[in-house]
This record gives C-alpha cells, sequence and structure tokens, in this order.
C-alpha cells in the first residue's frame, strides 16, 4: 500500500516538473519569433525636387491607361480654314518664314503702331506682310508667285467686291497659307460723315460675307480700314464682334502716281532700316507691287530681316443676313448657302 501511494506521489511529480518545463520551453520561443503588431509608418515624404520632378514627368509623358478610356462624342464640324500641309521648299536659300505668331481676337486687339500701341510683338529684324485691296487678275498672281519663290508668307485684306469678282484667285491665295482677313466691302472710307452707323456697319459685314462666299470657308477675324481711317465707333464695335484691326508701321505708298517698282522697294527699305522693325502695308491691287516684290524679298533677305506670319486663333463667324442679303444680290441660288467642301468630299481615290 505504502509502495503503491510512492509510485502514485511520484508520478504526480513528475507531471509536474514536466508540464512547467514545457511551459517554459514554448514561452521562450514565443518572446523569440512571435510577429510583433505594430502602426505601420507613413510614407517618408519626397523632398520637393523629386515632387517637382515627379510632376513634371506626368505632365510631359502622360501615362498609359490599362484599357483606353471610350472617345468623346465628336463636336458637331464648324466651318473653318483648311489647315495648310507645310511643304518643302525648294529653295534653299529662300527667306522663308521665321515664326508663325497666332491672335486671339477676343475684345478686338489693334496693331500696328500707326494707330495702335498696346501690342509691339515683333523683335528687331522682323516683318509681317501685308496687301490691300486684292484679289486681282495678274496683280495678285504675281505677288503669290514672288512669295511662294521664297517660301515666304502674307497677311492679305480683300475688298469684298473683288473677292466676289474674282474667287479663284482669293481661293488661290488660301491655298497656297497665307492669311486672308477683310477690307470693307467697297472700299469706302468708314470715317467719312456721309456714312450712317449702319452704312457703316454693313459695309464691314458685307465684306466679310463675301469674303466667305468666295473662300468658300470663315475668314480670318483680321480687318483693316481703308485709308487707315478708323471710325471710333467701329473700333468698339470690332471689340463685341472679336475681330482684330490692323493699321502699319511701314506705307509702301505703291498706290501713289510715279510708285515705280524701285521707288516702292526703297520707300519701304528706308522706312524699315529706320525703325528696325514693322508691319509693311502693301497692295496686290497695283501692277507694280507685284514687280517689287522679288526685288523687295530679295533686299529683306540681305538686310537679315525675317518674316512673322500672322494667323487667327478662330475664324470669323459671319452674320446669316448678309450671308443671305449677299446671295440674293449676287443672284446665286440660296437653296444652300454651306459651302462645297461640307456638301461634297472626297472619300476614296
Amino acid at each position: 500500500m505504502r509502495n503503491a501511494l510512492g509510485l502514485m506521489l511520484a508520478s504526480v511529480v513528475a507531471a509536474v516538473v514536466i508540464a512547467a518545463g514545457g511551459w517554459f520551453y514554448y514561452s521562450s520561443r514565443a518572446d523569440q519569433g512571435a510577429p510583433k503588431t505594430v502602426a505601420a509608418r507613413a510614407a517618408d515624404p519626397l523632398p520637393a525636387p523629386a515632387k517637382l520632378s515627379a510632376k513634371n514627368d506626368v505632365e510631359t509623358t502622360a501615362a498609359i491607361a490599362a484599357k483606353p478610356a471610350p472617345a468623346a462624342p465628336a463636336p458637331a464640324p464648324v466651318p473653318a480654314m483648311p489647315v495648310q500641309q507645310k511643304q518643302a521648299c525648294a529653295n534653299p536659300n529662300a527667306l522663308g518664314v521665321a515664326r508663325v505668331v497666332e491672335i486671339d481676337t477676343t475684345g478686338g486687339p489693334g496693331f500696328g503702331f500707326e494707330h495702335f500701341k498696346q501690342f509691339d510683338f515683333l523683335t528687331d529684324k522682323e516683318v509681317v506682310l501685308t496687301f490691300d485691296d486684292g484679289p486681282w487678275p495678274v496683280n495678285t498672281p504675281a505677288v503669290l508667285k514672288a512669295l511662294a519663290d521664297e517660301c515666304t508668307k502674307g497677311l492679305f485684306f480683300s475688298v469684298g467686291k473683288h473677292a466676289t469678282y474674282h474667287p479663284e484667285i482669293l481661293k488661290q491665295v488660301l491655298a497656297q497659307g497665307h492669311t486672308v482677313g477683310t477690307h470693307t466691302w467697297s472700299h469706302v472710307n468708314l470715317n467719312s460723315k456721309k456714312m450712317t452707323e449702319q452704312q457703316v456697319k454693313d459695309e464691314v459685314e458685307k465684306g466679310f460675307s463675301a469674303v466667305r462666299f468666295a473662300l468658300g470657308t470663315n475668314p480670318a477675324p483680321f480687318f483693316r480700314f481703308p485709308q487707315l481711317q478708323h471710325n471710333p465707333a467701329m473700333v468698339a464695335y470690332f471689340g463685341t464682334r472679336n475681330v482684330a484691326m490692323f493699321s502699319t508701321e511701314i506705307d509702301s505708298f505703291d498706290f501713289r502716281k510715279g510708285a515705280t517698282p524701285e521707288k516702292i522697294v526703297e520707300t519701304v527699305m528706308t522706312r524699315l532700316d529706320k525703325l528696325g522693325k514693322g508691319i509693311i502695308l502693301m497692295h496686290d491691287f497695283q501692277k507694280n507691287t507685284g514687280l517689287a516684290m522679288p526685288t523687295l524679298l530679295a533686299r529683306l533677305k540681305a538686310g537679315g530681316y525675317k518674316v512673322v506670319q500672322m494667323k487667327a486663333k478662330t475664324t470669323f463667324q459671319t452674320l446669316p443676313e448678309y450671308d443671305e442679303a449677299l446671295l440674293k444680290e449676287l443672284k446665286v441660288p440660296t437653296s444652300s448657302a454651306r459651302p462645297i467642301a461640307s456638301v461634297v468630299q472626297t472619300v476614296s481615290q
């Protein structure tokens, strides 16, 4: 009996010892290897230069999406000047175009220091070539050829009547990449006391409609007053129509009696060498201007002058009532006033 009790007591002690040892063993292992739960540390902020670089990289290179976003519906087509494809210049020594500037005509800005002194955008040795009163047979094509030979561009202010007489010539002006603005319907002095405010507005709006009719598309919202006679009321009106107005810095006086090609060149270069830059006023309506252009462009190139082309950010939207009135006056069928490009398109060739 005593032996049995002793064996039972020994067994109990052994069990206690084994349990205690196991607890100590597993407890020590847990302290050494169990993962500890800690709060995640916020990422260190990028230094300022790295942030800027990252931002610039995204803005410049963008990102490729896993799946392309669905394309937005295309906006309704708006009549606009056709995009001109840049063609290689056949003349390796051409005057060319140094830079192209785009004009936001909102509010009716004015250019040309003779009357508008706010926007001095030309740098030294830069010129803008402008031509008034066309289109006209022989004379306008002569100017276009001279410009094409030197792979350079100009800005043409067309008289509305002339545009309806010779739309094919005005289309050539646009097709060769020049900018087309307007110069009233019939080249009247808008500052004349004989003109009522309504007559002045009619001259301007009808001129724009006539140029649009001739081109088959909207012209640039660029305008030059005949004889550079500015009507104050119309200056304000152009602000509401978002039309840029043009004066000049250098008048060629090519319309004067005795204005030979040689005289035209000397008049322009003498004034230009004095000022160092400027908007040059000429007339593609005048025969001697076309004859003077090759020499004038050669002199500009020899003198280190550079041509700047002016384009408009948007096109001019004519008023329907003037479009309709013009078509009636010209006895054009009015069943459709849409330009041919919006009616007939080549889809395969």
